[in-house]
């Protein structure tokens, strides 16, 4: 009988073992939560209030892949958002409008398979947490569980936006605000247009920034503000502020990862590059060269060479072959692979 019950606990214990393997719950909380599965633990909302306590600047880039999800994980950036700029960025539209939350989704997941270390953000697309809190918590629920997001953004700070944001919360869900420019109400605001250049407009920043917080929301991203806005905006909060075109004087800063790369070089792309990017890197023209080069060795003959053909096939199996092509009646196939093995044994 203790022989049976040492066994049963055993495979409970393995069981919960393989559960914890598979769980997103952060470390160190009070239950054990997972073995970190990287050498690194993933950031935490604990991890970002901490440096915000200590005035540490938070990193954050906004990614829509898997490869780019490695190269930030690799960089040890703290934030991963998985922006609805997808529409603009990948999926070569003019605004943010309109991606769907399915596109979101296959962004969101892709994204989480490569950044095993950052918290991960996932935007709400346009047209799926407007209606009520009942369609916003619902939204947010599945970028968590179908998108493996840690949390969710969502843009503005009106009195529907504010209520969404502490439905969320309350759901169990962390959430990050967005005030200044909202992308997604360029309809309202008349395009891409700064925020916060009057008085009227930077105090409504900075209302609305404390109302996010007083929602629940665990930072807020000041996009396209004047830097004294910003400032102010971070000074009056207690919780920390993300820059984009706001200056330095936030908590951290965000930048999209093909902008700071300067990975497109083409004209659609320059129309919509912000100004107040900065760009770390021109990739943009390194691929473009790459691809060229890539196109003259194929047109001149030079690529696949015989470093580049590694399968090889005996030169007995070869002469069975062409033997059995002749059989089927394909006479040019046979001096086709005759003629080829020739050629790989010269080079």
């Amino acid at each position: 009988m203790a022989s049976l019950l040492r066994a049963r606990n055993a495979s409970r214990g393995s069981m919960a073992s393989l559960l914890r393997s598979f769980s997103n719950v952060p470390e160190n909380t009070v239950y054990s939560g997972p073995t970190a599965q990287t050498p690194n633990k993933r950031v935490t909302l604990r991890h970002l209030r901490e440096k915000h306590k200590s005035s540490q600047p938070i990193t954050m880039v906004t990614a829509y892949d898997y490869p780019a999800a490695v190269h930030l994980d690799t960089a040890a950036v703290d934030i991963c958002l998985v922006g609805d700029s997808a529409a603009m960025v990948v999926h070569g539209h003019d605004t943010t409008l309109p991606i769907t939350l399915d596109e979101m989704l296959v962004h969101c997941r892709a994204v989480a398979r490569g950044a095993k270390t950052p918290l991960l953000v996932g935007d709400l697309p346009f047209g799926t947490y407007e209606s009520d809190p009942n369609q916003a918590v619902d939204t947010a629920v599945r970028i968590l569980k179908e998108g493996g997001m840690d949390a969710i953004k969502l843009e503005g700070g009106s009195p529907s936006r504010i209520v969404a944001a502490k439905a969320i919360v309350e759901a169990g869900i962390a959430v990050m605000g967005h005030v200044g420019l909202t992308p997604q109400a360029i309809s309202v605001l008349g395009g891409f247009r700064p925020q916060g250049r009057n008085v009227a407009s930077a105090v409504k920043v900075v209302e609305t920034a404390l109302a996010l917080q007083e929602a629940g929301c665990f930072s807020v991203v000041l996009e396209c503000v004047p830097p004294p806005v910003a400032a102010a905006a971070t000074a009056a909060l207690q919780i920390p502020t993300i820059g984009i075109g706001a200056g330095p004087f936030c908590s951290g800063q965000v930048l999209v990862y093909h902008d700071l790369l300067g990975m497109l070089q083409h004209p659609h792309h320059a129309k919509v590059t912000p100004k107040f990017c900065k760009q770390y890197a021109r990739v943009g023209d390194v691929i473009n060269k790459a691809l060229l080069e890539y196109k003259e060795d194929v047109t001149n003959g030079s690529f696949p060479d015989v470093h580049h053909s590694p399968y090889k096939i005996s030169k007995t199996d070869a002469d069975v072959f062409s033997s059995e092509l002749q059989k089927l009646g394909l006479d040019k196939a046979a001096s086709a692979a005759f003629e080829a093995v020739q050629k790989m044994d010269t080079a």
